[in-house]
């Protein structure tokens, strides 16, 4: 179970680096709205904007990509806990089935 509260750990981790990505990327696009004046700002504005749409986008294929990684390495994990049980009750000594076969005295 260590493994679990470890990946919890770096999942808050991975949120909280998001997070402030995307408070540092918002902040940077409005500040350069606001600094750009006259004739040169439309240009300007229109590629900043595309390039924060941009940012936006491969931010949140990346971040869909580390949660689907996420969740395949835990159902790998449940898979091989259910296996590792099945395979321990398939040897588990039993030994009444043993007396009876006349294995064990």
């Amino acid at each position: 179970m260590r493994g679990t509260s470890e990946c919890g750990l770096s999942w808050r981790r991975l949120v909280l680096y998001a997070s402030i990505f995307l408070q540092f990327v918002l902040g940077l696009s409005n500040d350069t709205k606001s600094s750009s004046t006259g004739a040169k700002a439309e240009p300007h504005a229109s590629s900043s904007k595309t390039g924060t749409k941009v940012a936006l986008v491969v931010i949140g294929i990346v971040t869909v990509v580390l949660f689907s990684f996420f969740l395949y390495k835990l159902w790998q994990k449940k898979k091989r806990d259910e296996q590792y049980a099945r395979l321990l009750k398939l040897f588990e000594e039993d030994d009444e089935l043993e007396v009876e076969l006349g294995l064990r005295d």
